[in-house]
């Protein structure tokens, strides 16, 4: 029987076009989703869109726009990455206005309610909407949530749900004691740990229907609608099929190893406040949960009124998905933060696209044709190329892994300089084949350790090699 994988991303709201920070994350997942496939196991790969909460009805009251256009039309945009980032053909792509998700969540509320973990009262609190989070005193800075400080907080006064998340605490502590890599990296691990430490409050789950109509109705009460990181987490187990058809559920979740990547803004949400509620429901909880930083461009945050946002549309237009998908992988830190401009991502496309890993590829493929040597032998067997990484994919620290890649491309290239094959065939010829021969078996290896992460690249190199041919065009045009 295949060992089972369970990946998914967050779900990303639907208020903006895709930017490069979730491409980011849904290429990560995408690596995963693909090494563990192609070494044989059974995998689930999951993303989708959130189109709940008063963040979106405020964006589409903004454009004058009925709710549902504006959320099928933002939806479309982010579906519309799977084909842009050559993402696993058969990734699934849930929406929380789905019909089978409205009818997930509200079941989730029922069996959390009836184990005593809903209730109603009348509440003051500050609420982030950039966020869509409660805020306290204590995470303020000048009044303001630090991650949107230039949003005004909202003051809500009103009658609403909540769900018991205080008597969560020791079991979420003995959950953490009892998973010691539950989240991943440990420092974004301390982080939660310390936050449940520190005393958990009960949150609200509900708003009026009067003051924000666009939500999945409360179950029994049709002047509530759910909070939208209620509604929106249950996706997890929605786009299985739960609860209706538990096949899938049982499969990837219960008896898988279900991974979710989330930025470092949903650690709370992630690691605590889910994994409280399913305990509260009675259903298994996630085995991991990954945390990204964020990524910056010229040392601030992405923000259309800086002018700095990057859309990954825009780059792939320009230079490829491959490109994109390199750059992400590479030069993208695997947990902190990090700083991408323009500027440096062209920079990277030719230092080591153009003029690295294309023009080796071309160096070899033109000795081999030309000296017609023979590399019909050429393996293409996966495992035990993979497998050599696997330490660094129960890590999730990709960066390691295309920097492995990396120095084996500057290993060819200095063998190439120190053995120099095209001017021995004048003197050598069998041991200028020898050599050639090495380094087209190198570069299967090559091609092989590229598969989960450049896959197209990885099939253009495995084609010139199967066919001893040189590349129909460059793998990687130089630009200007």
């Amino acid at each position: 029987m295949k060992a089972k994988q369970y990946i998914t991303t967050t779900l990303p709201y639907v208020n903006s076009d895709p930017h490069v920070g979730f491409a980011m994350e849904i290429v990560r997942a995408d690596a995963i989703a693909r090494y563990y496939t192609l070494r044989g196991y059974d995998v689930f790969f999951n993303t989708g869109t959130d189109e709940h909460g008063i963040k979106i009805w405020e964006k589409a009251q903004e454009s004058g726009e009925d709710i549902q256009t504006y959320v099928d039309r933002y939806a479309a945009r982010f579906k519309g990455l799977i084909e842009l980032l050559n993402l696993s053909s058969d990734i699934h792509f849930v929406r929380t206005t789905d019909t089978s998700h409205v009818t997930a969540a509200q079941e989730f509320w029922k069996r959390c309610s009836d184990n005593g973990y809903i209730y109603k009262k009348t509440y003051q609190a500050k609420y982030c909407i950039g966020c869509e989070l409660e805020k306290t005193d204590s995470e303020l800075v000048h009044g303001h949530c630090p991650i949107h400080p230039h949003q005004e907080l909202e003051f809500i006064d009103e009658e609403n749900y909540f769900f018991k998340f205080s008597q969560c605490e020791a079991f979420l502590k003995d959950f953490y004691t009892a998973h010691p890599d539950f989240v991943i990296p440990d420092f974004r691990f301390n982080e939660i740990k310390k936050f449940v430490e520190g005393g958990l409050q009960d949150f609200s789950i509900s708003r009026l229907k009067t003051k924000m109509p666009w939500g999945i109705p409360v179950p029994g009460d049709d002047e509530h609608v759910m909070y939208v990181w209620f509604d929106a987490l249950v996706n997890y187990i929605s786009t299985l099929g739960w609860p209706e058809n538990l096949t899938a559920f049982e499969t990837y979740w219960t008896e898988g190893e279900p991974v979710q990547y989330a930025g470092k803004d949903n650690v709370r949400q992630q690691a605590a406040m889910w994994q409280a509620m399913l305990y509260a429901a009675g259903l298994p909880n996630s085995q991991h949960i990954v945390i990204n930083g964020f990524i910056n461009s010229g040392g601030q945050k992405m923000s259309k009124s800086l002018g700095n946002v990057i859309n990954p549309y825009d780059l792939v237009a320009e230079y490829g998905t491959d490109a994109l998908r390199y750059y992400l992988l590479r030069h993208i830190h695997s947990f902190e933060d990090s700083d991408m401009t323009l500027e440096k991502f062209h920079e990277a496309y030719n230092a080591n696209l153009a003029n690295g890993l294309g023009n080796l590829v071309q160096r070899i493929m033109k000795m081999v044709t030309s000296y017609g040597v023979d590399i019909s032998d050429m393996n293409f067997e996966h495992e035990p190329v993979l497998s050599y990484h696997h330490k660094h994919i129960e890590e999730f620290d990709l960066n390691v892994i295309m920097e492995e890649i990396w120095r084996l491309i500057g290993d060819l290239d200095q063998f190439i300089a120190e053995h120099q094959p095209f001017k021995k065939i004048k003197e050598d010829e069998q041991g200028a084949h020898e050599d050639v021969h090495y380094l087209a078996g190198e570069l299967s290896r090559l091609a092989i350790s590229l598969y989960p992460y450049m896959p197209e690249t990885a099939q253009k190199i495995q084609t010139c090699l199967t066919e001893a041919k040189m590349p129909d065009e460059p793998l990687f045009v130089r630009k200007d």
